[in-house]
């Protein structure tokens, strides 16, 4: 099998270029998640992430961030509990309606309290129930760092992001018997 040819870079800058670096970070494809909590008060806060990760299985772990210049960084920081709510493909209207600034981005959705009293939208293809464990500074970000207390998943197509564009996940190809025995 020959290997693939060097490819042609449709750039290379320095990563001090932010743009470009967004540009590039853009190749690699990130679900689409609505990252819950309860501010002071009980109100509910709801903002939209790309940056969700696993940390660990043992014990779980789980990470996101959120810009210092978010106006709900307070909620976030100073919460007990999230919630991560991974959205199905045919949830564009939420991925749009939590990431923009608006009075209440929850007026008539149907929502369910999670751990601590986050809230679970309907519809989302996994969710995970979250207890803060630590944050960190990451740059121009705060890093937060969630124990999953509960989880749910269901076998919904999730909405990807993309080199800009938000979009259906494609079907995955099956793994050959010979890759799982590995």
């Amino acid at each position: 099998m020959q290997p693939d040819p060097a490819p042609r870079w449709d750039g290379e800058l320095d990563a001090a270029d932010p743009s470009g670096l967004r540009r590039a970070l853009g190749s690699f494809a990130t679900g689409v998640t609505v990252i819950t909590t309860l501010a002071d008060g009980g109100r509910p806060v709801g903002v939209t992430a790309s940056s969700f990760n696993t940390v660990s299985l043992d014990p779980p772990l789980i990470l996101w961030s959120l810009s210092r210049q978010s106006p709900n960084l307070d909620a976030f920081r100073s919460g007990s509990h999230f919630a991560v709510n991974v959205l199905a493909d045919g949830q564009l209207e939420l991925c749009n309606r939590f990431g923009r600034p608006g009075p209440d981005k929850f007026a008539g959705l149907v929502t369910q309290p999670g751990a601590g009293g986050a809230p679970l939208l309907a519809g989302a293809v996994a969710q995970f129930e979250c207890q803060r464990e630590a944050v960190y500074p990451g740059g121009d970000h705060l890093i937060l760092i969630g124990r999953v207390l509960r989880y749910r998943w269901n076998s919904r197509n999730p909405l990807l992001f993309c080199q800009g564009r938000l979009g259906p996940a494609p079907q995955p190809a099956p793994i050959p018997e010979a890759a799982l025995a590995g």
